[in-house]
């Protein structure tokens, strides 16, 4: 069993638009154990795979995402910052999991904020539910979570933590992430490297929850995810936590 299940966050954009066809599989290329990706709704209602809210500057169009068609969104120019335009395009979340699904983990973060983007996501992976233990749902959102384990039981629900407040100390930390994982009905809760202490994963762990990461981008966040025995976390960097993954002794 590898030590580490390692995520590529939005891919492995090196020379390619984050969030795109290339991008993911040039993360499966490379060994990643999956691929996380951000899905918001198109002005059709299509799930599409984009992070901003806004296109500007990731395309050579400007406006929200909602404010066009996915048929719109896939005609859109995408560049990665500072590069010309790239031959990779907004791809819908169906493209992703007719090319993906069953050949690495998908980690599929609902954007959010409409209500019906839960719905709308449900009913496109009730078509891949032979292939829901290779996926989970995420998001910062504990009732867009809940409404997607209503509709598929069985699918993996995990809640995103957003970064702490200066004031708060480890032990408000972990109150916030235990409880709002409760809300949400998530089996994990992922929180940043800067959120984690022993004190608290144990506290997390004590009431039956997963402990994972994300932006997981240097070797000190490595040795911190290596310490605390954190599974599997997101990485933007993936070719050094692959290197990592890989000269460590189990």
């Amino acid at each position: 069993m590898l030590p580490f299940e390692i995520v590529a966050h939005r891919g492995a954009p090196l020379g390619v638009p984050e969030n795109t066809i290339p991008a993911f599989q040039r993360a499966l290329d490379l060994d990643a154990h999956g691929i996380e990706m951000d899905v918001r709704l198109a002005k059709d209602g299509v799930p599409v795979i984009f992070h901003n809210f806004y296109v500007d500057g990731r395309t050579n169009a400007s406006g929200p995402v909602f404010a066009y068609t996915s048929a719109e969104l896939q005609e859109l120019e995408l560049c990665a910052p500072g590069e010309p335009p790239s031959e990779g395009r907004i791809p819908s979340l169906r493209e992703v999991l007719e090319t993906f699904a069953g050949r690495l983990g998908l980690e599929i973060e609902l954007k959010g904020p409409e209500p019906k983007a839960s719905e709308i996501v449900a009913a496109e992976l009730a078509s891949f539910r032979h292939l829901w233990e290779t996926m989970e749902v995420t998001s910062y959102e504990p009732a867009l979570l809940r409404e997607v384990a209503r509709r598929c039981p069985g699918l993996g629900i995990d809640l995103l933590q957003r970064r702490s407040e200066d004031w708060m100390k480890s032990d408000v930390v972990a109150h916030i992430a235990l409880h709002t994982a409760r809300l949400a009905g998530a089996r994990s809760t992922h929180l940043h490297p800067s959120q984690l202490s022993p004190e608290v994963a144990s506290t997390i762990r004590a009431a039956d929850l997963e402990v994972r990461s994300w932006d997981v981008n240097d070797l000190e966040t490595l040795l911190l995810m290596q310490q605390l025995g954190i599974p599997r976390f997101d990485t933007d960097d993936l070719e050094l936590a692959l290197r990592f993954r890989d000269g460590m002794t189990v």
